[in-house]
């Protein structure tokens, strides 16, 4: 049967843990990492790092361009820090940003139903194929959650693919929606899943209706990431978002990463962190140290 293929994919890469195990594991890096990652030196990688994010019903294209043009000034401003890694808007909005951008930074877009997925796969596609057209370099997706939790795998995996292809070479990122799943064994064949349809990412969180990103849900992200990367070769990224907005989250997040996957993930092209507000939180703590 076809739908053989996903539940062999998800036996290829088991997780038996439990919860508490989870939390356990997690907090144990936290305990013994943090205190090594906490200086000002992670605090500028970190800043490359961050999707700068506006995601408001009251967006207009006034205020995404002065949004950009926050991004373009700061470019080369502050010479020991490098400017974030996007700027993250809805879809509608990639062509104001693509206008205003100066600086040297990629365009993440919003798109595929977001936050809820729940629309036809035909929309998502076009939607990913229109932001894409005009000027986003990344487009980031909501798994269809209904889908997967009904374990309907095959027609979770083509709309997937499908949205994966639209993006052309643009940069998929599928946001499991930690928040709604909640367990590890879910959110880790969730991510498994969305692996094994191409994602270049996988996010947390919408920040939209559901609890944001945990440590626990990251810790269960980064062990898939790495199961994925042991068997096929590919590296996956991370974002971590919803309720990201201080220092202190952002180093713990960069503390399991790190642990968990390598210094090598530690870069703009394998970590993420989205956010409207710590940007300049970590701004102020750099300048300040």
């Amino acid at each position: 049967m076809e739908s053989d293929k996903y539940l062999k994919a998800l036996r290829n890469h088991p997780i038996n843990l439990t919860d508490s195990d989870i939390t356990e594991k997690a907090e144990k890096i936290i305990a013994e990492k943090f205190e090594e990652n906490n200086n000002k030196e992670v605090y500028k990688k970190i800043y490359a790092c961050i999707d700068l994010t506006t995601l408001n019903t009251t967006d207009t294209r006034e205020s995404v361009w002065k949004f950009v043009e926050k991004v373009n000034s700061f470019e080369g401003s502050t010479p020991e820090v490098d400017n974030v890694a996007a700027i993250c808007v809805y879809p509608n909005f990639a062509h104001t940003a693509k206008e205003a951008l100066t600086a040297d930074v990629k365009i993440a877009c919003v798109s595929a139903g977001f936050p809820s997925s729940q629309t036809f796969t035909e929309v998502k596609v076009a939607e990913t194929a229109l932001a894409v057209a005009d000027g986003a370099d990344e487009i980031d997706v909501v798994l269809n959650v209904g889908l997967f939790l009904g374990e309907e795998y095959e027609e979770l995996c083509e709309e997937l693919s499908e949205i994966k292809e639209a993006c052309r070479d643009a940069t998929l990122k599928v946001i499991l929606e930690t928040g709604a799943l909640k367990t590890g064994s879910l959110i880790h064949n969730a991510a498994i899943l969305a692996l094994y349809s191409g994602a270049d990412f996988l996010k947390t969180s919408t920040g939209k209706g559901f609890p944001g990103a945990t440590l626990e849900a990251a810790w269960v992200m980064c062990h898939a990431i790495k199961s994925y990367h042991e068997k096929t070769g590919r590296k996956i990224g991370l974002k971590v978002s919803g309720g990201v907005s201080t220092t202190t989250d952002a180093v713990k997040y960069y503390t399991l990463v790190k642990e968990l996957l390598g210094e090598e993930w530690c870069t703009p092209t394998l970590f993420r962190i989205g956010t409207s507000r710590l940007a300049d939180t970590l701004l102020s703590e750099i300048q300040t140290i």
